[in-house]
């Protein structure tokens, strides 16, 4: 195979996590913990990836986890394991398959080399802005442990041939399995078979279209790194390891998107009494004795003053822009921003964000403690939706998606070199 030219995945010589080891590596994605949560779960635990992905756990308390020295052992700490065989490297490029498992939910796609080139051309397609610092983070990590170790999450529409295959894959043991990871089973099947990677490579180049769900930051760090190393290298052919960036692909009916809730510090100078009467304005406003989990589009949940409520917009929404047509979009420009004077999400330090996974109660209980004033629920943005704002080529509101169970680190990566 030489290069990516028009296609948008290829199979890859992985670095995987041993057979026998594979419990004792596979952790959480490093951005969804905290350096002390980080510090708590790799306690006893020598073998974590969090020591690779978190490395400031391995330094002094207090070090500025963007510190030159955290990058450098994070890099200092992957050949260690590679070198003490808990990191194995694959000699041939394989399709790796990946299934999930939480409770009664199972998810089951393929790991692969997504083409960078496609991502540039938007074959593969966002739907959320990135900030420079964290893209720059990322470009650190990767440039210091030479790998891309975060998988991005991947949707495709699904494909009938695809499921047919994946299923017959996955009916013998898997090559390695996480049995319980926070509540998720994680297991690993190595695809080497010719014939297989072959079909798996032409029904999925043969995709319209690739959507990032979640690990937009990840993608657009190995599209900086792709540029700087094809820049330095005079051989550049296209088929080197940094033109792709590591993913997983699922097909979109078997992902599930959870609410990404809202609660708020103040009311922006308003007196109680006012804040509802302003609301009133623009919503049908009723007062409710239980926790309200919106169970249809269009319509909010809010706890305010110890008592929770729905709100129904009292005026037309918008079918034709993907956009508008959000409730997150509605709850920012209806609310948000005219009421509470949150005109940027992303960067006002007024907001804070919940996920659908903690439920109601997290909201009534941050707010009850007097730290925040207002909490909001919404109805989970559809996958239908996102695919509809990324062939657009337009951009959703912050926080928008909320994606449950999440990818491990440490299972595979992708070798740079």
């Amino acid at each position: 195979m030489t290069g990516f030219s028009n296609d948008l995945v290829r199979p890859f010589a992985g670095l995987r996590a041993a057979p026998d080891r594979a419990a004792e590596i596979a952790a959480p994605p490093y951005d969804v913990i905290n350096v002390d949560e980080a510090r708590e779960l790799a306690k006893n635990k020598p073998f974590s990836f969090l020591h690779i992905s978190r490395a400031e756990i391995d330094l002094p308390l207090n070090t500025n986890p963007y510190a030159d020295e955290v990058y450098a052992q994070a890099g200092r700490n992957l050949r260690s394991f590679e070198k003490q065989g808990l990191l194995v490297r694959d000699s041939q490029p394989h399709f790796y398959l990946y299934r999930m498992r939480a409770g009664d939910r199972t998810q089951t796609g393929i790991a692969l080399s997504a083409s960078v080139e496609a991502y540039l051309a938007n074959r593969i397609r966002k739907h959320e802005l990135t900030r420079p610092a964290k893209e720059d983070d990322r470009v650190r990590q990767i440039d210091s442990v030479d790998a891309i170790t975060g998988p991005v999450l991947l949707v495709y529409r699904r494909e009938a041939e695809l499921s047919a295959l994946f299923s017959r894959m996955s009916k013998i043991p898997a090559d390695a399995t996480v049995p319980d990871l926070h509540g998720v089973q994680h297991e690993l099947w190595c695809i080497a078979d010719p014939e297989d990677v072959s079909t798996i490579a032409r029904l999925f180049n043969g995709l319209n279209a690739l959507y990032i769900a979640d690990g937009h930051h990840r993608s657009a760090a190995a599209a900086r790194i792709a540029s700087a190393r094809r820049a330095k290298n005079t051989a550049h052919t296209g088929d080197e390891p940094y033109n792709g960036f590591l993913a997983v692909a699922f097909p979109d009916d078997e992902v599930t998107i959870l609410d990404y809730n809202r609660v708020v510090r103040d009311l922006n100078g308003h007196s109680s009494e006012a804040f509802i009467s302003a609301l009133e304005t623009n919503f049908d406003v009723s007062i409710r004795s239980r926790p309200v989990k919106p169970a249809t589009a269009h319509t909010f949940g809010m706890y305010f003053g110890g008592s929770w409520y729905t709100l129904t917009p009292k005026h037309s929404i918008s079918k034709d822009d993907p956009v508008e047509r959000l409730d997150v979009r509605i709850l920012d420009t209806r609310i948000l921003a005219p009421m509470l004077g949150i005109t940027d999400p992303r960067t006002d330090s007024r907001i804070d964000f919940i996920g659908g996974s903690r439920g109601p109660e997290a909201i009534a209980m941050r707010v009850d403690s007097g730290e925040m004033a207002v909490g909001f629920t919404l109805f989970p943005t559809s996958l239908s939706d996102l695919m509809s704002v990324a062939d657009a080529d337009k951009i959703m509101p912050p926080k928008s998606t909320w994606f449950d169970p999440k990818l491990a680190d440490g299972l595979i990566s992708l070798p740079l070199s």
